[in-house]
């Protein structure tokens, strides 16, 4: 393998102004560049990735920890930070932690070990956790996405949840629907009680009322949604709509209700959240509210990329705003 001494000895010039030709830390001639340039092709000289990194005490690294989950949401966020680091020359290690608080905590001292220029956590294990491993290297930045209070100091990036359970419940509202049940996520979450809260807000501002057997408790997957349906059902008559608190319940209560013959949206609207990319493909194609995933990534990065130039020192909270996507799974009782 090539090096330095070897290019410089082709080129006819120093070690040192190889050393700025190619790392760019100095002027140098336009001949010269063209010298040591040629030489470097000539010898097929590749830099050392891990020899830079020990001089600049960078990787062009970052971690990140997500927990599995069939819900297309999260790989749609992953995409959104991958992209985001490919453009900002950073490489991405991604590590899987299957909701398991151990593994977790494992997988963080893999990725500090490895030297990660920053840490991007996507983890509903994380909430209400301390991890003392964080406080031995205060250097690295830490962003916290869409999850709960933390126990220690991170970058938070969320959706603006309580926001968007409003729009959802005010939807159902404004299409002339009274009676509106609400599946939610595992109320232990942030997210999901957020969602809750908005969906209360609104009907309790249409001076609505609640009737427990309308309200059930998921878990954010398919097979939760479905179960939560069927529990609905049997509990007595249903509502003219149900503000499902994730797409992917949603797509679970469809199935469900057509098993029992009830007819989506002539007999009961639905409404999603998350908006993922499925949602515009299912039959009938699924109103929901869109949550920006791709900027939820974006802006994760951003948010490493900032404190890694010093530009911050504080933790920061970016929240993002959620938006309505009307399709055809809500029908207008209006009129």
């Amino acid at each position: 393998m090539a090096t330095m001494k070897d290019i410089a000895r082709l080129a006819g010039v120093s070690t040192s102004t190889v050393s700025h030709v190619i790392n760019k830390s100095r002027y140098v001639s336009e001949e010269i560049s063209q010298r040591v340039n040629q030489a470097a092709k000539d010898l097929n000289y590749r830099p050392s990735a891990l020899a830079r990194s020990l001089k600049i005490n960078r990787t062009q690294t970052i971690g990140m920890l997500v927990t599995t989950s069939t819900n297309p949401f999260f790989g749609e966020v992953v995409k959104g930070v991958e992209r985001s680091c490919y453009q900002q020359g950073y490489n991405l290690i991604l590590c899987n932690t299957e909701g398991d608080n151990q593994r977790m905590r494992e997988s963080i001292n893999t990725l500090l070990q490895k030297r990660v220029d920053g840490l991007i956590l996507m983890c509903s294990s994380l909430e209400g956790e301390r991890i003392d491993v964080f406080e031995q290297y205060p250097d690295i930045p830490v962003v916290v996405m869409d999850w709960g209070p933390m126990l220690f100091t991170s970058d938070k990036i969320q959706d603006n949840s309580l926001r968007g359970g409003y729009l959802a419940a005010k939807y159902l509202i404004d299409s002339g629907h009274t009676d509106i049940g609400c599946i939610t996520g595992p109320l232990v979450r942030n997210q999901a009680q957020m969602r809750y809260e908005g969906y209360k807000r609104a009907l309790n501002e249409a001076g609505l009322g609640f009737k427990s057997d309308w309200i059930i408790e998921a878990d954010f997957e398919c097979e939760g949604g479905y179960e939560a349906f069927n529990r609905m059902a049997d509990k007595g008559p249903l509502p003219s709509a149900i503000f499902v608190c994730n797409d992917m319940m949603a797509m679970g209560v469809i199935n469900a209700a057509n098993e029992r013959g009830i007819a989506i949206p002539d007999q009961l609207s639905i409404i999603g959240y998350d908006d993922i990319h499925i949602a515009k493909f299912m039959s009938p194609s699924l109103t929901t509210i869109h949550q920006p995933k791709y900027r939820l990534g974006k802006a994760a990065v951003e948010a490493v990329l900032k404190k890694l130039a010093g530009d911050s020192d504080q933790a920061q909270v970016v929240q993002l705003e959620p938006t309505l996507v009307e399709r055809a799974t809500v029908k207008s009782l209006l009129g």
